[in-house]
């Protein structure tokens, strides 16, 4: 019993998991400007999206101390090491690409990738706001506002954020991490759908009238 005891003190819960590896993120960006030098406005602007997103995920749970508790399962060193492997340094891998590409970025390409991350950044926000407030004020299943069009819109929004980083970083293996963003996020999202009906009985209602992911599409 003492060493089951022993080992929950030593794990960490996957939150802090995950804003180490944001900051480990961050210092990968920052090493990549130091190493490959900073060229074009493709890796100015890569920095400024990136590390504002990273930053923006550590300062909303100090805005919103709600946001803590998501993702309070712990985990020990194994699942630390994935995290910071996945998260950390994986997601850096655009980053990484948008260094090392010679080609001067083009203003169709800026405004594409501006485009992306300001509506992305946007609907996330707007959609985490929402639920928080209402679930502040005893609300049950938020499916009204922002929340009408998707059943996981804040999946969405952040999603169009990742997209913007590959659009910079202007290679097609950038691409793989919003390919893989998208499978966790498909996966959690059939898991979410297993356990709704149980809480909520409206959610067959609401299943019916809104998108599972992408509004008006899907």
């Amino acid at each position: 019993m003492q060493n089951t005891a022993n080992a929950e003190k030593a794990a960490i819960t996957a939150l802090t998991a995950i804003n180490i590896a944001k900051v480990t993120t961050i210092g990968c960006l920052v090493a990549f400007a130091f190493v490959f030098g900073i060229q074009d406005w493709r890796q100015v602007i890569y920095l400024c999206l990136h590390i504002s997103y990273c930053l923006w995920w550590l300062v909303e749970q100090w805005l919103f101390p709600q946001r803590q508790q998501i993702f309070n399962q712990r985990m020990g060193a194994f699942g630390l090491l994935f995290t910071l492997l996945s998260v950390g340094i994986f997601y850096s891998l655009p980053g990484y690409l948008a260094f090392v590409n010679p080609v001067p970025l083009s203003m169709t390409t800026t405004a594409v990738a501006l485009s992306l991350y300001i509506f992305g950044s946007l609907i996330n926000a707007t959609a985490d706001v929402q639920k928080l407030t209402a679930k502040q004020f005893g609300a049950g299943l938020v499916r009204d506002g922002i929340w009408r069009f998707s059943r996981n819109i804040n999946y969405f929004g952040d999603l169009l954020r990742y997209l913007s980083f590959s659009v910079v970083a202007g290679s097609p293996w950038a691409y793989l991490v919003p390919g893989y963003v998208l499978v966790i996020y498909l996966w959690l999202i059939s898991q979410k759908e297993q356990s709704m009906p149980q809480k909520y009985p409206d959610y067959a209602d609401y299943k019916q009238s809104s998108a599972r992911l992408i509004p008006f599409i899907w």
